[in-house]
């Protein structure tokens, strides 16, 4: 097949630090290279990848200090994306609402996977294009009525992700994450000072959350309980993961998936989270982790997860979330739409037909 693979701007393909999107499209672009495809990525500048990089600019928009209107370069992707529609089988966008317009005016069909959450502002135009094919993260994301082909789960590298058998001496708790209150970091550090332990936090700090930032969290940062590593990068990522006794995943928002969820499992590192979005879909109860309905509670069950059996939350990694079953799962959707639109194409020209040859009859 030939397919367009379309990445936000916003960050390099895989990104350097923070962007659990753009680590998906990586891993699912430079599979579907290797299984055969002939894959074009519309990505930043910077990105790296084993398909055809289209560029609508030279770097990524959040590291790039020239540019003043990012939502130009972003208009600018998607119609140069749409010009070039007829060269591909099928685009595949990540952006979000950004190919809604431009998809229904061409012919190549565009499938639509949904990274983020449903607001009252977005919701109109996604209902405007509810015809439109969908993916969906998880089940738990599906809270508006759109035309959903299947439901596709994130994946990982397993290889990537060594197993720790054993957490560092004295345990601690890992926050990985943006510094946003939707993400908790709050009640990673309440959880923390409620049970003594630990508390290593990593993730970026935007400029729209830098006042929750110095308001909710600076002043807790004392490097010796509550310690703050800020951006890190993969190799830093899996040893601040892999070494902890838990991963705290306390969120106040409906998380469509949470990435940091498998990569923690894929280590070994059980998690702990709130029972919001699709927490319960990722995390196997008392087995991989907890789901709470509380953070009070997510700080009671610690001593019990604190029992569970490290290879268990490897193994629920390489059953349910690997870059393969995801590859497999995208496969399935592009086929189903091509072969969809194959048919539409072919009974419209012979329904067409068929109307004329009974019109023609005399009686």
């Amino acid at each position: 097949m030939k397919i367009a693979q379309v990445a936000p701007l916003w960050e390099r393909v895989p990104p350097v630090t923070y962007g659990g999107i753009e680590l998906v499209v990586s891993r699912l672009t430079d599979e579907l290279v290797r299984r055969g495809h002939d894959v074009t990525l519309f990505a930043s500048g910077d990105s790296e990848t084993l398909a055809q990089l289209d560029a609508a600019n030279p770097h990524a928009l959040r590291l790039d200090s020239h540019i003043k209107e990012g939502i130009m370069y972003e208009l600018l992707q998607s119609s140069h994306i749409y010009k070039r529609a007829s060269e591909f089988d099928i685009i595949h966008s990540h952006l979000g609402v950004w190919a809604l317009p431009l998809a229904s005016l061409v012919s190549t069909p565009t499938v639509h996977t949904l990274h983020g959450i449903f607001t009252d502002d977005n919701s109109k135009l996604f209902s405007l294009h509810a015809s439109q094919s969908y993916v969906s993260i998880s089940n738990a994301q599906r809270k508006l009525d759109l035309n959903y082909v299947s439901t596709v789960y994130n994946g990982l590298i397993l290889e990537e992700y060594p197993f720790f058998e054993t957490p560092e001496q004295p345990p601690y708790l890992a926050f990985l994450g943006r510094f946003s209150a939707e993400k908790g970091p709050q009640h990673a550090i309440a959880i923390a000072k409620k049970t003594g332990l630990r508390l290593k936090m990593a993730g970026k700090v935007d400029t729209v959350d830098s006042k929750f930032f110095e308001k909710e969290i600076a002043p807790h940062i004392d490097g010796e309980q509550i310690e703050f590593l800020g951006e890190v990068n993969h190799s830093q990522k899996i040893q601040l993961l892999g070494n902890a006794a838990i991963t705290l995943f306390p969120i106040t928002w409906s998380e469509p998936f949470g990435l940091v969820m498998i990569e923690s499992m894929a280590t070994g590192t059980p998690v702990i989270g709130i029972n919001m979005g699709s927490v319960s879909e990722v995390v196997a109860h008392n087995k991989t982790g907890m789901v709470c309905e509380s953070y009070e509670q997510m700080a009671d069950v610690i001593p019990d997860v604190l029992k569970l059996n490290r290879e268990d939350c490897r193994k629920h990694v390489q059953d349910n979330f690997t870059v393969t079953q995801m590859a497999n799962g995208y496969e399935a959707v592009y086929e189903q739409i091509i072969r969809e639109r194959n048919q539409k194409h072919w009974f419209i020209p012979a329904l067409r037909a068929s109307l004329g040859s009974i019109t023609s009859l005399r009686f």
